[in-house]
This record gives C-alpha cells, structure tokens and sequence, in this order.
C-alpha cells in the first residue's frame, strides 16, 4: 500500500503535501464560512447559497478557460521551478486575504478575486503536480503513488474541515484561519528546493512549436483508453466540486448546525475519501468496471444524503458518497497518466484537469441556484440525479467519437 514511500524525492513530497494540504482544506472551510458571513443579513440570517455557488465557481473558471495552455506549459518547461513559483503565489493570496479579514476590511468581492486568482495559478500548477509526480516515482509506481496522493489529500481533508470549525470558534473568526494557510506553503516549497535532482526521472522539455494544444486534443480523441475517463471525468465532477458547497448548505440550512459541525460534516465525508483512496493504493489492477461503479454510486448516495432525515444519518451517508467519488478520481487519473507517453503527459493531463475542474463553473451556481429555489436537499438529489446521467453520456459519446474519429482514418487507407 505505502511502496511509493520507498523513494526519498517522493517521500519529502508526501510530507510536504500532508501540512500544506491541512492548510488549504483550513482555507476552504474558512472562505465558504466567510462568504456565509459576509452575505448574512436582517433578510437571509444563512448567508447567500447563490454568492457560495459563484466563489466556488470562479475558483475553478480559469481551468476552463487556461487549463490546457498550463498542460502545454508544463510539458515545455522543467516541472519544480513551476511548482516552486506556482506554491508561492497560493502563499501570497493566502496572507493577502488573512490580513483583509482580520482587519475587518474584507468584502464578498475581494473573496471573489481570491478564488478566480487561486484559479488562474492552478492553471499551470495542477498539470504540472500531476505530471511531476512520474518523474519522482516512475511508470512502474505510478498508481500506487497517485493513491497515495490522493490519501493525502483526504486525510488533510478529514483534518482540515474538522479543525477549521474549531479554529474558527476559538480564535473568534475565519481571518486567522487563512494566515496559517499561508504558512503552510512552506513545507511543500522545502521539500520541493531541498529534492535530490539526481534521482528524478526528467523528461525532456518539449520544444516549442505551433499546434501542441491541438496535437494533444487529437491524442486524447484518437484513444478510448484516455477519451473515456475523460468524458466520465467531465460530467461527473461538474457537480462533484460543488458538493463539498452543499455540505455547507446542508449543515447550515438544513440542520441548523455551526462551525464546528459543519466541520464534522466535512471531515465525514474526507473520511470515506481516505478510505477509498486507500482501497484504491492496494489495487494492483484499476479497471473500467470499478470506474463506473464508483460513478454510479456517487450519484445514489448523493441521492440518500439529500433525504436524509436527521443529521446523524447524514453523517454515516457522507462516508461511502467520500469512497465512491475517490475511487472515481483515483483510478481515472492512473488510467489517462499510464497510457499517455511522457512527452504529451502535461497536454493530457492539462485537458485531463480542465474537465475535472473545469465543470464546477457551470454545476456550482446551477447547484447554488437550485438550492435558492428549492432548498439545499433538492440541489443535493438533482445534482445526483446529474451524475448518474452524465456517466451514460459518457459512454455514448465515446462510442460515438471513436466511431467517428475510426472512420476517417478507415478512409485513408
């Protein structure tokens, strides 16, 4: 389960990863609390769900319209001054907004910003992370190292939330929260300066030249094996990033519960994250079949957490919805990083992010706007309903594209 731990560049990454994860899960417990705060008034005690739903999006807008020029940089340029640069902003922003918050000058606008600039850097950054990590490990431990990352990115997110409420009660307001965010940076930034270049496995820089954007769509459309984890990704997490907003909602409107639980809510749900993420290390084979079981259930048990009747039931249904959407994210991203070869893996897994992220600009506000009209559980159901739908799409429109894509070629021959 741990074998990726056996390379020291890996192992400082991991290390590094685990504190600075904690502390943007600290800083996206904080800012939906923030922005709840900030939209509160006389007319809406709970805060606006609509203002939730657009800072969620415009987090994740600049994947959609920049993700696959980040992928072509990160195939152009050596990956860890990238990721070096890139940390250092998140930093930036980070202490930025703490300073605003604490000073009692912040407003919804400047958390608006906030997101949309964290978003234009993960542009570059995420491709970037997400290739990088085949040159600490290899091909060989390569699904077993994205797993890893994905523990990693669940375990902060069971502590993260959970410690986020209690921080958040006791030092009387989200604005400290986003200072220590800002500190955390540096772990990740040391481990990264103080790798041994030696042991990792570069690729060489792609030089530049017109139509690498394009070349790397065509490489994706002429594969089912990367298209159809692709497309399954695009749907089903264009209402995957807006859950942990309706969490919120939920714990908030629904069940009347405050920081800390809600807190609780979130680190429930990273709990069968972790869970799932961990399943998914000890899988020597990830197959098609566990992909579509986790799509499929994701969307059930987003269905049973919506008509949840009391908040204890919501709790224990937030476990498995946290192993379904993992197992989902884990085995696509191991799928579409082994059958891609090393010189197009940025591009591809430029478009790769851009689907995964690129989606919540239109499911969060459609989800935030539903929840306005017909309360928080009628966004959670129909976004369930959503997914379940997009994963038959999914499968259609591959069947269709290669299909398509075949013919031509049948053509010239």
């Amino acid at each position: 389960m741990f074998r990726s731990l056996r390379v020291r560049n890996y192992r400082m990454f991991a290390a590094g990863g685990i504190v600075s994860n904690v502390g943007t899960w600290l800083q996206r417990t904080a800012q939906d609390w923030l922005v709840l705060d900030l939209t509160a008034g006389p007319g809406n005690a709970h805060g606006s769900a609509a203002a939730l739903g657009t800072a969620t999006a415009l987090q994740f807008l600049p994947m959609l319209l920049f993700g696959m020029f980040g992928g072509v940089l990160a195939d152009r340029y050596p990956k860890r001054p990238i990721l070096i640069t890139a940390q250092s902003l998140m930093a930036g922003l980070a202490l930025t907004i703490g300073i605003l918050t604490m000073t009692g000058t912040a407003q919804v606008w400047h958390v608006y910003v906030m997101a949309f600039l964290l978003g234009l850097i993960s542009c570059v950054e995420v491709p970037t992370r997400q290739a990088f990590v085949v040159e600490m490990v290899g091909r060989k431990d390569l699904p077993n190292a994205i797993a890893l990352n994905s523990s990693i990115f669940n375990l902060a997110r069971v502590v993260g939330p959970a410690l986020a409420g209690v921080l958040i009660y006791v030092l009387g307001g989200t604005g400290p929260i986003f200072l220590i965010n800002a500190l955390t940076f540096g772990a990740v930034i040391s481990s990264l300066i103080f790798m041994r270049k030696s042991e990792l496995n570069l690729s060489e820089p792609v030089p530049r030249a017109k139509g690498q954007l394009r070349e790397g769509l065509r490489y994706v459309l002429r594969r089912e094996e990367l298209l159809m984890p692709v497309l399954l990704i695009a749907f089903v997490s264009m209402f995957s990033q807006s859950f942990s907003m309706s969490i919120a909602l939920m714990a908030r409107e629904v069940f009347g519960a405050g920081a800390s639980s809600f807190g609780l809510a979130s680190s429930m749900f990273a709990v069968g994250a972790l869970v799932g993420a961990l399943l998914a290390a000890r899988r020597a084979r990830l197959s098609r079949k566990v992909l579509f079981a986790g799509a499929i259930g994701f969307g059930l048990f987003q269905i049973a957490t919506g008509v949840a009747p009391f908040y204890p039931a919501y709790l224990l249904l937030l476990i498995p919805t946290g192993i379904a959407l993992i197992t989902i994210n884990t085995v696509a991203n191991a799928s579409v990083q082994i059958a891609t070869s090393p010189e197009m893996r940025g591009r591809v897994m430029g478009i790769y992010m851009l689907v995964f992220t690129g989606g919540a600009p239109l499911g969060a506000p459609l989800i935030g706007w539903l929840s306005e009209l017909g309360g928080p559980r009628t966004g959670v159901i129909l976004s369930g309903v959503l997914v379940l739908v997009g994963t038959g799409l999914a499968v259609v429109m591959t069947r269709l594209i290669s299909s398509r894509v075949r013919e031509p070629a049948l053509a010239m021959a």
